[in-house]
């Protein structure tokens, strides 16, 4: 068992480690291509990261990739890909800001409406493409994509002047939330770390809880691993593939929350979008782990913010851009190189100790002629 163990740490810390050194490696090549110092510039980074203003920028950028990317995992442990994260997301925290504008109630009545307001719409638009899946056969990667579109579309629709939403400057957003509908925020210097990171926390807490500890979330593990083992064990298959897409919607209904509830509170033309799509990037980075994803947040969070900096130090812009992209692959590579060597290491092990105890048997054989 000690041996298993000690085993078991060395390929779980092999992994990320071989990630990180060979992420590092090809984007030093890649910036040497460039003909600009890749030392340098890891340098300028962590120097502009560790500022206090850009810890604080970073946490809070991480808060929605962190939703965006337990909503994807909710989706992949059920090995199915939920890509429309995105129009989930931006259609729920559409009608959550037309819905909480148009009402002034307490807040500790009308923030709670919001968020289950977003949940719903997200679960309903998510459970669509759960329907087709398991009535007509229908990929869940094409209803959610076509689903995408029709969320924006919907959404550019109803927020016009004279609908749904009212025009400022440039802009179209829709009414106001009213002050009770702002969430509180953490008192940092110099600014504020949102509070909704409590939010994060405690989806990432039940996502740990349900799919790890519960039955419901070995049934939906075992349909991600075999539909007909699962089936055969007496789970509904689609039953399952439903749940799971409605819970992935629901999740992602919450992507849009923290920016609509700490900083924008009206959801306008330059609401952030792309956030499903970082989702699936980090769901990949975090390998479906909430601690894993969480970092993989921070990470990408940071990325961005030195990005910004080492824009104005000489560096292409792209380059954030690649790093993003090596990493993720890297990532993936690493962990699947790391599995295949220790399935092999296993296989030779159990061979190892067969031949043994083939050579044991022999041997007393022998004795005993």
């Amino acid at each position: 068992m000690k041996r298993f163990d000690k085993d078991r740490l060395v390929l779980a810390l092999g992994a990320p480690l071989l990630a990180i050194v060979a992420a590092l490696v090809i984007t030093s090549g890649v910036i040497l291509t460039t003909g600009k110092d890749p030392f340098h510039a890891f340098y300028v980074m962590i120097d502009f990261g560790s500022k206090s203003d850009s810890q604080v920028w970073i946490i809070n950028k991480a808060i929605p990739y962190y939703l965006s990317a337990v909503a994807v995992a909710i989706g992949f442990r059920m090995n199915l890909f939920n890509i429309g994260v995105d129009g989930q997301y931006r259609i729920a925290a559409f009608f959550a800001a037309v819905v909480g504008g148009a009402l002034t109630l307490p807040g500790i009545i009308q923030i709670p409406l919001i968020i289950a307001i977003a949940m719903v719409v997200g679960a309903v638009w998510s459970g669509i493409a759960g329907l087709l899946k398991v009535t007509r056969g229908v990929s869940e990667v094409v209803t959610t994509i076509m689903l995408n579109f029709i969320a924006a579309s919907t959404v550019g629709y109803f927020l016009q002047g004279g609908r749904l939403a009212e025009k400022d400057g440039n802009l179209f957003h829709t009414p106001d939330l009213p002050s009770s509908s702002h969430f509180f925020t953490i008192p940092t210097n110099p600014d504020p770390v949102w509070g909704t990171i409590l939010v994060a926390v405690l989806v990432g807490v039940a996502y740990w809880f349900v799919l790890g500890r519960t039955r419901f979330g070995f049934d939906l593990r075992a349909v991600g691993r075999s539909e007909s083992a699962a089936s055969a064990s007496g789970v509904s298959v689609k039953r399952m593939v439903v749940t799971s897409m409605v819970l992935s919607g629901g999740t992602a209904g919450l992507v849009g929350i923290p920016t609509l509830l700490n900083k924008s509170y009206n959801y306008g033309t330059d609401f952030p979008a792309g956030i499903g799509f970082t989702g699936i990037a980090i769901a990949l980075l975090g390998r479906n782990h909430p601690v894993g994803m969480a970092l993989g947040a921070l990470l990408w969070g940071f990325l961005e913010r030195t990005g910004n900096q080492l824009e104005f130090v000489g560096y292409a812009q792209e380059v954030v851009g690649v790093m993003q992209g090596i990493i993720v692959l890297c990532v993936v590579i690493a962990y699947e190189v790391v599995r295949r060597y220790g399935l092999r290491r296993q296989q030779r092990q159990v061979g190892e100790q067969l031949a043994a105890q083939a050579l044991k048997s022999e041997k007393k054989a022998e004795v005993s002629a």
